[in-house]
């Protein structure tokens, strides 16, 4: 069964085709740049990269790009758009409602719609994509994989903020946790690697890119993730602040003469590792920043670490002791250096490093970078979030069958 996953931001489509299921990866590719003056594909299969420029309007126009270069008799892979049997869907916000993936039905796309409120720089964008693929095959089923769905097993006294409770109701502000696709998918390949059922086991997984998000998982379930009611919430990341005292959002309108949408977009776009450092939000200039003497990048990787660190101490606390902590996505995969500054003091909950396999462990490897005889293991665990949505959209429609 050839199973086409996407992935639609606001300008752009991230696609990969899978043979399921088997998981082998036919093709792949990213088109970017999506109603502006000259947009870019770049796509991949068979071991041939090809680049294509024009002039793309919208993510309709865009699909049809992705399945045009699907089909190119030089780099396509399939014959025509009838050997697509089935489309898997990343879609960020699934409310309260959805905590696992689902066939897409008008009632679905409805609540697609209605979670706009709760993520509206994302759904929108995912909801264009949905329309799009059901457009132009409109006979191929079409599943759903939430980002927000792995966290739905969190307890009530996890997901509840202490603000009055009628703003829950009314509102649903709570929070729900993001990135779950990633946290599932190195959860269940950490259980694999460590040959136990993950139903036995108390992971933290620490999702570390240019977005970052922890998640406390107990058998198999999250039952605490860093992520709030938006993915502001948390750990320093690339430009996001993390967390902050809430006061400091009145404070700074004040003082700056900002609205609370100016205060929010310096929050999300202007903060993290770029405005701590002034270098960049890309965690390996501000490293090499940091090796020259640069100070305040100094300082910013020092913070990054310290939040993961905290949080992993709080984690451990939640699950009642460790398994194993699994580090994934581009700075967790990559960067060394960083890995060691979050484990370095944590042998007293037996998190031990080996220094030497973690330095060889860069680079898209997996990998047990923990030291010999340590209670608890350190993984690597490159994310393959696309490879899950293919996993359950087969799923999904074999059963419907």
């Amino acid at each position: 069964m050839n199973i086409l996953v996407l992935n639609c931001g606001s300008s752009s489509i991230k696609y990969k085709l899978f043979d399921m299921p088997d998981g082998g990866e036919l093709a792949g590719g990213l088109l970017e740049r999506i109603g502006e003056e000259t947009s870019l594909l770049s796509h991949r299969a068979g071991g041939r990269k090809v680049r294509v420029e024009g002039k793309v309007a919208d993510h309709r126009e865009g699909l049809k790009w992705v399945v045009e270069a699907l089909l190119h008799p030089e780099h396509g892979t399939i014959g025509g758009p009838s050997e697509i049997d089935a489309v898997g869907h990343r879609v960020v916000h699934g409310g309260e409602r959805f905590t696992g993936s689902v066939l897409i039905t008008p009632e679905v796309l409805d609540a697609v719609r209605e979670f706009i409120s709760l993520a509206p720089l994302h759904n929108p964008p995912n909801l264009m994509g949905i329309e799009a693929a059901r457009e132009l095959l409109p006979d191929v089923p079409q599943v759903a994989v939430f980002d927000t769905a792995f966290h739905g097993t969190m307890p009530r006294y996890a997901y509840l903020y202490a603000i009055p409770y009628e703003y829950y109701e009314n509102y649903h502000i709570r929070r729900y946790g993001f990135h779950g696709t990633s946290h599932r998918y190195v959860t269940l390949r950490a259980a694999q690697i460590l040959g136990r059922p993950s139903e036995e086991l108390k992971l933290i997984t620490c999702h570390l890119g240019n977005g970052c998000s922890m998640a406390a998982v107990k058998g198999g379930r999250s039952v605490d993730t860093s992520m709030g009611f938006t993915p502001l919430e948390g750990l320093v990341m690339g430009t996001r602040s993390g967390d902050v005292d809430p006061a400091v959002i009145p404070f700074l309108a004040r003082a700056e003469g900002m609205s609370a949408d100016e205060v929010e977009e310096v929050l999300n776009k202007r903060s993290g590792l770029l405005g701590l450092s002034g270098v960049s939000n890309d965690m390996r200039e501000v490293e090499r920043a940091s090796e020259a003497g640069d100070e305040r990048a100094k300082v910013a990787l020092e913070v990054f670490a310290y939040r993961v660190k905290k949080y992993i101490g709080a984690y451990v606390a939640v699950l009642g002791g460790l398994d194993a902590l699994v580090f994934t996505a581009g700075i967790g995969e990559n960067s060394y250096r960083m890995r060691e500054m979050i484990c370095e003091g944590l042998e007293v909950f037996g998190i031990a490093l080996d220094h030497e396999r973690n330095r060889r462990t860069v680079g898209r490897k997996e990998g047990d970078i923990s030291r010999e005889g340590s209670p608890v293991r350190v993984l690597v665990v490159p994310t393959d979030e696309e490879l899950l949505i293919a996993k359950d959209t087969f799923e999904i429609v074999r059963q419907e069958g």
